[in-house]
């Protein structure tokens, strides 16, 4: 049976792109193997849903199919849904047109074989998904930065550059394989004889082993150590948002690496909120000034700006300072608001009060 990728991020068939990514963000950072009671099998269990319906391709596939065919979920590659695996379980043991001896779960690997055309023999192997989280400032958060961080991870050995050999000595010849790199295997079944050829696995495909295995890595080609990594966060990113480092995550020695997920987390301004592309500031103005009219500086993201503050202006009426906002897509910059807050004084004079009294009889 198919996996219920939807079930897996615990979210409605029907949820948006946005729902999709945020339950993933959220069982991602709750799974990772490295944090305590983490799980690898899950992480990737969450890491493969999302890859699916993050997609608009691979989940129309899933939602009609459940599966896609590029390799993802049960019986993947497989035309028109079909999925070998349900010949298992069920073993000849004799009967008309000398079946005798075959087992019907070998069906799996061939049409396997058959459908995809080769796909399954050509796969490149691919490293696992990582994901981490790194923390900026909100003024870092709209302008963009660069950060280096540092992970602990599986990776190409930079000794032997994942050949496993130790530097200096040769490779030779792949015994298994006979320097093919892939294995051939003949596999009778009651639709006839078929030819199956898969990679290699005491090579890797490369034809070639090891005459002395290189101390780093012991043979493995990876070996884990720490990565420095610079990290480019664009202007305009939003607290939450995750970033994708293709090709940075996990290594394998041959093949290519896996991806690197990094969350950032925006700490909040002390007097400066997000409102989409707009930076919003709560501005106070006396009484005075909001009735005559003046000019105050107002310090932006930018620095200091004067601003005029109209005369008659209302509490909550909104300054706008164009073009000194969070950039956007298109690489333009949303404006800083400035919105008004007038203060009532708490306590006039005799003779100001006297003054405030005749405003009032003249209907102010």
């Amino acid at each position: 049976m198919a996996k219920d990728y939807y079930s897996v991020l615990g979210v409605e068939k029907s949820a948006s792109k946005d729902d999709i990514k945020k339950a993933f963000h959220k069982l991602a950072h709750k799974h990772h193997p490295d944090k305590p009671g983490g799980s690898d099998a899950k992480f990737k269990e969450v890491n493969e849903a999302y890859q699916i319906l993050s997609d608009e391709k691979k989940r129309a596939q899933y939602d009609q199919y459940g599966q896609t065919f590029d390799g993802a979920g049960p019986g993947a590659g497989y035309g028109g849904g079909f999925d070998p695996s349900g010949f298992g379980g069920f073993q000849w043991a004799g009967g008309a047109g000398g079946a005798e001896g075959f087992d019907m779960n070998d069906l799996g690997d061939i049409f396997g074989d058959f459908f995809n055309q080769g796909q399954s023999r050509s796969r490149t192997r691919r490293g696992r998904d990582i994901s981490t989280e790194i923390t900026i400032s909100f003024k870092d958060a709209v302008f963009g930065i660069e950060r280096r961080i540092v992970i602990n991870k599986v990776s190409q050995c930079d000794v032997c550059d994942g050949s496993g050999a130790k530097p200096g000595t040769k490779l030779t010849t792949c015994k298994t394989c006979n320097g093919k790199g892939r294995i051939q295997e003949t596999k009778r079944t009651i639709l006839g004889t078929f030819a199956t050829e898969t990679v290699c696995e005491t090579c890797r495909g490369q034809g070639k082993t090891p005459e002395e295995h290189c101390g780093s890595c012991r043979g493995a080609g990876v070996r884990k150590q720490d990565s420095e990594i610079t990290v480019h966060v664009p202007a305009g990113i939003a607290d939450g948002q995750v970033i994708r480092m293709t090709g940075m995550g996990e290594g394998v020695a041959v093949g290519e690496a896996g991806d690197l997920y990094i969350k950032i987390n925006v700490t909040h301004h002390a007097h400066i909120k997000r409102e989409g592309s707009n930076l919003v500031l709560n501005h106070s103005v006396k009484l005075t000034d909001a009735i005559l009219g003046a000019t105050h500086t107002i310090e932006t993201l930018d620095g200091a700006v004067s601003v005029k503050i109209p005369e008659g202006i209302a509490h909550g009426d909104i300054l706008r300072i164009k073009e000194k906002g969070v950039t956007t897509g298109r690489g333009k910059r949303g404006d800083f608001l400035v919105r008004v807050s007038i203060e009532i004084p708490k306590k006039l004079s005799k003779k100001a009060l006297e003054e405030v009294k005749k405003l009032r009889e003249e209907g102010c």
